[in-house]
């Protein structure tokens, strides 16, 4: 009896980043070295929750919305806690393999077309405020963060708008003093999720003049890719690089 696998949004990224450290990890219990926790950015994390809460229990909008133009407020969902609960979120399960995914939102709001809109908190540290999203690196994978939060939404039936927002928070390093306190220049960075199909990808992917992050498979193939390392028996990606492998497979079903 196997059980039945249940891949976060981080595992996700991590087949995306390093498909032969996926299969370690998912088949061998083999994962990378984890990272410090990030204290400073958890704070600010719950400090925006609890601050964006507090509009939304009055059932109005937050002033960054309105300083955005964005019709929008944060909305009162009665599983909202439990979508950001870590080891819970947003859970949806495939029909074909039973894999279950799952992720944490941020938050939650909604918009005068009565469409869920998808945000995520980010917090830095730069000479200047981080305005927009530029193209590669971590800002890539936020942008599939974000897909991904989107996509486990409209997997439960839910109308979500296609542009989500990054609440992005870039601590200040030009005071005289630290004086006990941190400030930080906020703002509402939008990303609207541009679906490419995986053939023109592969086509326009050596040529194209797009930017970057336009330019990689939609979450749905990415996760055909990892419907077909789980599933099939081939593992033909993997055989190649470690012979020892060929003919192994991950039995999904229980």
């Amino acid at each position: 009896m196997h059980k039945r696998l249940r891949l976060s949004r981080s595992k996700v990224e991590l087949f995306i980043s390093c498909p032969r450290c996926f299969y370690l990890d998912v088949h061998d219990g083999i994962t990378r070295p984890s990272t410090p926790p990030f204290m400073l950015n958890n704070a600010v994390d719950h400090l925006l929750k609890q601050e964006f809460d507090s509009y939304r229990a009055q059932g109005i909008a937050h002033p960054l919305m309105s300083a955005y133009g964005l019709q929008a407020r944060p909305v009162d969902h009665e599983e909202l806690e439990k979508w950001r609960h870590n080891f819970t979120g947003i859970e949806y399960t495939h029909t074909l393999t039973g894999i279950t995914f799952y992720g944490a939102i941020d938050d939650l709001w909604k918009d005068t077309d009565g469409k869920y809109i998808v945000v995520d908190y980010k917090a830095t540290a730069k000479d200047y405020p981080v305005t927009e999203l530029y193209d590669g690196g971590w800002h890539d994978s936020y942008r599939r963060q974000l897909e991904f939060y989107q996509w486990l939404l409209t997997q439960k039936g839910m109308n979500v708008s296609k542009t989500g927002y990054f609440v992005y928070c870039t601590a200040k390093k030009d005071a005289k003093a630290f004086d006990a306190k941190l400030e930080f220049s906020i703002n509402l960075i939008p990303y609207k999720y541009s679906r490419m199909d995986r053939a023109n990808y592969r086509r326009t992917k050596k040529t194209s003049l797009m930017p970057r992050h336009y330019l990689r498979p939609t979450l749905n193939a990415h996760i055909a890719n990892i419907e077909n390392q789980l599933t099939y028996v081939s593992m033909d990606s993997f055989s190649r690089s470690f012979p020892r492998w060929k003919g192994l497979s991950i039995n999904t079903t229980t």
